[in-house]
C-alpha cells in the first residue's frame, strides 16, 4: 500500500521524537516549508505539499510511558501463549488417562436415571454439615495394627506370588462397600457431601491395599523363612476380619444416612410454600402404568392385540419363598401365611410406589391399610384372602382373577409385580382335579409375555432336582435374556447342605437348566409368621456378615440381600418399559383404527354405545314404561278385571252353583242351594281367585308396555334386559295380605243382593246369561265332536273316517239322545238300570261297551241337552221382568236363573273396582319400587348385563372405549416417562 507523502513524514518525525529527549517547546508552523526526510536511507522522497493543519503547536510527550507499555504488550503474548500451550497439553493428557480408565458403559443400567437429578430436589449441604472431619476419622480403621498385620505377614509368607494372590481374594470383600455406596445411590438417600468424604476413606483403603501388593511384590524377590505360631490361613482370616468390621462401620452410616434420608423424603412429599401438609398430587408415573395393566386384565379382544407391557412375573414352586420375597421387596407382611398349604389362590398384582405414608389400597376400594399398624396389617390380610376365596367358582381350587393391590411407602422401588399360585407336582386331596393344570396355564399366560420380567424363585432348603418351575421358566425364556433367579432359605442351605460349592453352582448358573440376567441369594427371615421386616433385614445382614459363602468368594457382595435384588429388579423393569412401551401403543392405536372402521361399515347412524350407556338408556325407557302403566284408565283396567275373573270363575259357577241348583223341583230349593253355594264359594276360594286375577292383570299391562315396539325407534337390543327386569319385579312383588279379607266382605255382600232396579239390569243379565251358557254350548259340541268323530257329511265330502273308539262313543251317544228325547226333564245323573239298557242296546248292535265310557258321554251329551234347554228359557225370561216384579206371583215363569246370573255380575262388577282402586292406588306403586331396586341391582351387577346385553354392536362399543382408554393412559404414561428422563 502506498502512502502521501506528506502523512510518512508525519510518521516519520514521530518515530524520531520517541527516541529523542525533548529540549524546548516551541512553537512551529505547519504551513513553513518543509526539509524532505526519510527512515528508507537509500531513497529519496518528493517535496511533499505542507498539510493544511491548523494545530501551531506539538505538545512535549513522554517516552518513558510508551517504553513500558511496549513491554507490557510483550508480556502478555508470552502469558497468552503458555496458556494456550498449557491447555493442550492438559487435554491430551486427559484424553490419554480417560483412554486408560476401563469402560463401563455395559453397568450404566445399574443406577437409574433419576439418581442424577437428585441434587435438584435434596440439599445435600445438610447432610455434609451434619457431620465433621473428626467424627468420619473416629470410624476409620487403625492403620497402625494393619500395619502391623502386615509386617508379620512380610515375616511369615516367604512365597511372595501366593501371599499376594491371598490378599488379592481378600481384597474382593470391598464389594460389599461398593454395592452398598452403589444401592445408597439409587436409592436417593445418600449427601453429596458424604459422598466426597466416604470417596476419601475408600482412597485410603485402596492405598492400603496398595502397599500390600508392594510388600508381596518385594517378598516375591526372595526372603528369609521363619518360625510362627500360627498357620497362614489364619492371619488370612484376621486380615478378612479387619477389613469385614471396616465395611460394617460403613455400612452403619449409610443405613442411618438412608433412615433420616427417608424422614426429609417424606417431609419433602408432604411440603409446600404455604408449610408442611398433605397436598394433591398428581398420579405418580408407576400408578399411570398400573392403571393401563389393570385395564388390559379385563380386555379381551377379537383382533389378536395382546397385552405385551412388562411387568415383574413371580413364579416359583409351592412353599419356595414366592410370598416373602415380595413381602421383603414392599417392605411389609401384607400376604396371608399358612404351614405348608396353598395360600396364594389367585394371581395377586402388586403395585410399588413411592409416598410419604407406608400404605395399601385396592384398586376398586378407597379405604387406606395403614401398613405400620399390626391390626391394618391383619385386616389387610384377611381381606387378601377373602377375595382370593370369593373369586374361585365351585369345585376350583386357584382362580385366574387378578387381586390388584397398590402399596406406597418411603424408599419403595417403583415397580409391578404379580405374584403367581405356587407350581405344584401332585394334586392332593381336598384340591380340585384339574388344579396342576390351571396353575401350570396361569404361569404360562403371564411368562410367554415377551416383556414379562421373570423372578424365578428357587427354594434353596431341598434339593435342586426337586424343583419343577426351573424347567417351566426355561421353557419360556430359553435365553434367559429377561429371567431374574432367587435362592431363599440360604441359611438353611449353608447348615444342612454337605457340599456348600452346590450354592455356587447354583447362583453361576451352571447347576439348573436355564439361563438368567442375574442370580441372587435371599434370607426372608426365621420360619416365624409373626416375624417384621426389620427384623428379618437385620437377620439377613448379619447371617451375610458371617457367612463362609461371602468370606470365600462363593457369593459375590452385589448377589446377596433383598435390598441389592430390589434394586436390580426396579432398574430392569424400567429398561424393559421404556423399550416396549411405545411399540404397544402403537399396537393399540392400529386396533382403534380398526375397530372405528368396523363400526362406521355395520353401524353408521348409530352412536358408539357402550354396555353401561346402553343399560341406562334401557332403564329410563323402562321406567318411561312403569310411569306409563299409572296412566292406564279406570274403565280399561275393571272391564279387564272382569273379564279374565270370570273367565277363571265361569267353569265353576257352572258346574257347581248353577247345575246342581238347576235340578232342584221348585225355586225355593233353587234359591236355598244357590245360597249355600254362593256362601261357600265366597268363603274359600273367590277372594283368593280375584287376587290372583288382579297379579295376572298388572303383570300382562306390564308385559305390553315393556314389549310394545315404538315404530322406528325401537330398539331390540334391550329386549333381553326388559323381560329380565319384568320378571324379576313380579318374582319380587307380593299382593298386600290384608286385600283377601276385605275383598271377602264386598264380595259376600254383593252376592246378598237380590234386588234389579230396572228392566236395563234385567235385560243386561239375561244377556250375560246367554252369553255364557252360549260359549260353554260351543265348547261341549266341540267335546262331542272330538269324542264321536267326523259326520257323515265331513266323511262324504272331506274323505275323513272314524276311528273305533269313536264309532263305540258315536253309537253310545245316539242311544243316550234317544234316552233323553223320552224323558226331556230327565237329571243329571243317569240310574244304573238306565246304563244296564244303554249297555244292552249296544251290544245288540254288536258294539262292546263299558260302563265308565256310557256315563262319560253321558256328561256331555246331557250337558248340551241342558244349555239348549236354559238358552231356551232364557227367550221366555225376556219379558219376565213384569213377573219378577211381582215376585211371579200368579205366574208359571220361573227365572231365578236370570236372578242368579244378576248377582253374579255385579259381584264381579263391584270386584273389579276394587281390585282396579287397589291397582292404581297401592300395587302400581309398589311394583314402580320394585323395578327401580332390580335396576339398581343389575346396574352394580356386571356379569348380568353382560348376560343380558349381548351382540356384536355391545361388544364392539366396549372394545372401542377399552380401546380409546389404554390408548389414552398409555400416550399420558409416555409422556410422563419422557419428562421424567
Amino acid at each position: 500500500m502506498k502512502f502521501p507523502a506528506q502523512r510518512l513524514y508525519s510518521l516519520s518525525r514521530t518515530i524520531h521524537h520517541l527516541n529523542t529527549p525533548c529540549i524546548n517547546s516551541r512553537k512551529l508552523h505547519w504551513n513553513s516549508a518543509a526539509r524532505p526526510y526519510s527512515t528508507f536511507k537509500k531513497f529519496s522522497l518528493r517535496t511533499a505539499k505542507p498539510l493544511a493543519l491548523k494545530v501551531e503547536y506539538y505538545p512535549c510527550r513522554n517516552f518513558i510511558l510508551a517504553r513500558l507499555a511496549t513491554r507490557l504488550l510483550k508480556i502478555r503474548y508470552l502469558v497468552l501463549g503458555s496458556a494456550v500451550g498449557g491447555g493442550y497439553t492438559a487435554k491430551k493428557t486427559y484424553d490419554q488417562w480417560k483412554e486408560m480408565m476401563p469402560d463401563l458403559t455395559a453397568y450404566k443400567w445399574i443406577i437409574p436415571d433419576f439418581i442424577w437429578e437428585l441434587d435438584e430436589h435434596i440439599n445435600f449441604e445438610k447432610f455434609r454439615e451434619m457431620f465433621s472431619d473428626a467424627e468420619l476419622a473416629k470410624l476409620l480403621p487403625d492403620f497402625d495394627k494393619v500395619g502391623e498385620s502386615l509386617n508379620q505377614l512380610k515375616s511369615l509368607l516367604s512365597p511372595g506370588e501366593s501371599l499376594y494372590n491371598e490378599v488379592k481374594g481378600v481384597s474382593d470383600l470391598l464389594l460389599l462397600l461398593d454395592s452398598a455406596e452403589g444401592s445408597t445411590a439409587m436409592k436417593a438417600s445418600d449427601t453429596q457431601g458424604f459422598d466426597n468424604n466416604g470417596k476419601q476413606y475408600k482412597k485410603q483403603i485402596q492405598e492400603h491395599e496398595e502397599a500390600a501388593r508392594r510388600v508381596a511384590e518385594q517378598l516375591s524377590s526372595g526372603s528369609s523363612q521363619q518360625k510362627r505360631k500360627v498357620s497362614d490361613k489364619d492371619k488370612a482370616e484376621q486380615l478378612q476380619e479387619e477389613l469385614l468390621r471396616t465395611q460394617l462401620k460403613y455400612q452403619r452410616i449409610l443405613e442411618r444416612l438412608e433412615k433420616e434420608n427417608k424422614e426429609l423424603r417424606k417431609q419433602a412429599l408432604q411440603k409446600d410454600d404455604k408449610g408442611i401438609h398433605l397436598r394433591k398430587m398428581k398420579k405418580s408415573l408407576i400408578d399411570l402404568y398400573s392403571e393401563v395393566l389393570d385395564i388390559l386384565s379385563d380386555y379381551d379382544s377379537n383382533y389378536n392385540t395382546q397385552d405385551h407391557l412388562p411387568r415383574v412375573v413371580v413364579v416359583g414352586d409351592q412353599s419356595a419363598g414366592k410370598t416373602s420375597v415380595l413381602e421383603m421387596i414392599a417392605q411389609a407382611r401384607i400376604f396371608p401365611r399358612g404351614s405348608g398349604e396353598m395360600m396364594t389362590r389367585a394371581p395377586v398384582k402388586v403395585t410399588l410406589s413411592e409416598g410419604p405414608h407406608h400404605v395399601a389400597v385396592f384398586k376398586d376400594s378407597s379405604r387406606e391399610f395403614d401398613l405400620t399398624k399390626d391390626e391394618d396389617l391383619a385386616a389387610l390380610r384377611n381381606e387378601i384372602e377373602i377375595r382370593m376365596r370369593s373369586s374361585l367358582k365351585e369345585g376350583q381350587t386357584v382362580s385366574p382373577e387378578t387381586i390388584s393391590l397398590s402399596v406406597k411407602g418411603p424408599g419403595l422401588q417403583r415397580m409391578v409385580l404379580v405374584d403367581l399360585p405356587g407350581v405344584i407336582s401332585t394334586v392332593t386331596s381336598g384340591m380340585a382335579a384339574d388344579t396342576k393344570d390351571v396353575i401350570f396355564s396361569i404361569s404360562k399366560a403371564y411368562m410367554q409375555n415377551p416383556n414379562a420380567i421373570i423372578l424365578c424363585i428357587q427354594d434353596g432348603s431341598v434339593d435342586a432336582e426337586r424343583s419343577i418351575v426351573t424347567d417351566l421358566v426355561s421353557q419360556m425364556d430359553p435365553q434367559g435374556r429377561r429371567t431374574i433367579f432367587v435362592l431363599t432359605k440360604v441359611d438353611l442351605a449353608e447348615k444342612n447342605l454337605a457340599s456348600p460349592s452346590r450354592i455356587q453352582q447354583i447362583v453361576e448358573g451352571k447347576l439348573f437348566p436355564m439361563k438368567a440376567l442375574g442370580y441372587f441369594a435371599v434370607v426372608t427371615g426365621r420360619g416365624n409368621t409373626n416375624e417384621g421386616i426389620d427384623s428379618i433385614k437385620d437377620y439377613e445382614g448379619d447371617f451375610f456378615q458371617n457367612s463362609k459363602l461371602l468370606k470365600t468368594g462363593m457369593l459375590k457382595a452385589h448377589q446377596v440381600t433383598t435390598k441389592n435384588l430390589s434394586l436390580a429388579v426396579s432398574d430392569c423393569f424400567w429398561k424393559m418399559v421404556r423399550e416396549s412401551v411405545e411399540q404397544q401403543a402403537d399396537a393399540f392405536k392400529a386396533t382403534r383404527f380398526n375397530l372405528e372402521t368396523e363400526w362406521k361399515n355395520n353401524y353408521p347412524q348409530l352412536r358408539e354405545l357402550d354396555r353401561n350407556e346402553l343399560y341406562e338408556k334401557a332403564k329410563n325407557e323402562i321406567l318411561d314404561e312403569v310411569i306409563s302403566l299409572s296412566q292406564v284408565t279406570p274403565k280399561h283396567w275393571e272391564e279387564i278385571l272382569q273379564r279374565k275373573l270370570w273367565e277363571r270363575v265361569s267353569t265353576h259357577v257352572l258346574e257347581n252353583i248353577y247345575l246342581p241348583a238347576a235340578q232342584s223341583e221348585n225355586s225355593g230349593t233353587f234359591n236355598t242351594t244357590v245360597d249355600i253355594k254362593l256362601k261357600q264359594w265366597t268363603d274359600k276360594q273367590l277372594p283368593h281367585k280375584a287376587v290372583e286375577v288382579a297379579w295376572e292383570t298388572l303383570e300382562d299391562e306390564f308385559a305390553r308396555f315393556m314389549s310394545e315396539r315404538k315404530g322406528k325407534d325401537h330398539d331390540d337390543i334391550f329386549d333381553k334386559l326388559k323381560q329380565a327386569v319384568k320378571d324379576e319385579s313380579i318374582k319380587r312383588h307380593k299382593w298386600n295380605e290384608q286385600a283377601e279379607d276385605s275383598l271377602r266382605v264386598i264380595q259376600h255382600n254383593a252376592l246378598e243382593d237380590r234386588s234389579i232396579s230396572d228392566k236395563q239390569q234385567w235385560d243386561a243379565a239375561i244377556h250375560f246369561l246367554e252369553e255364557t251358557l252360549q260359549a260353554r254350548l260351543r265348547d261341549t259340541e266341540s267335546i262331542i265332536h272330538d269324542m264321536v268323530g267326523p259326520n257323515w257329511q265331513e266323511r262324504w265330502l272331506y274323505w275323513k273316517s272314524q276311528s273305533q273308539e269313536q264309532h263305540i262313543r258315536n253309537e253310545t251317544k245316539s242311544e243316550l239322545e234317544r234316552l233323553l228325547k223320552i224323558n226331556e226333564d230327565h237329571t243329571a245323573y243317569l240310574a244304573n238300570d238306565e246304563v244296564t239298557t244303554v249297555r244292552k242296546n249296544l251290544e245288540a248292535k254288536n258294539v262292546d261297551v263299558d260302563t265308565i265310557l256310557i256315563k262319560d258321554t253321558w256328561h256331555q251329551v246331557y250337558r248340551k241337552h241342558f244349555l239348549k234347554k236354559s238358552l231356551n228359557h232364557c227367550n221366555l225370561c225376556r219379558r219376565g221382568f213384569h213377573y219378577y216384579q211381582r215376585h211371579f206371583v200368579d205366574s208359571e215363569l220361573d227365572c231365578n236363573n236370570v236372578i242368579l246370573f244378576w248377582r253374579i255380575q255385579r259381584m264381579l262388577a263391584i270386584t273389579a273396582n276394587t281390585l282396579r282402586q287397589q291397582l292404581t292406588n297401592t300395587e302400581v306403586r309398589r311394583l314402580e319400587k320394585n323395578v327401580k331396586e332390580v335396576l339398581e341391582d343389575f346396574a352394580e351387577d356386571d356379569a348380568k348385563k353382560v348376560q343380558l346385553l349381548t351382540g356384536r354392536r355391545v361388544q364392539l362399543a366396549e372394545d372401542l372405549k377399552r380401546v380409546r382408554e389404554i390408548q389414552e393412559k398409555l400416550e399420558a404414561f409416555i409422556e410422563a416417562l419422557h419428562q421424567e428422563k
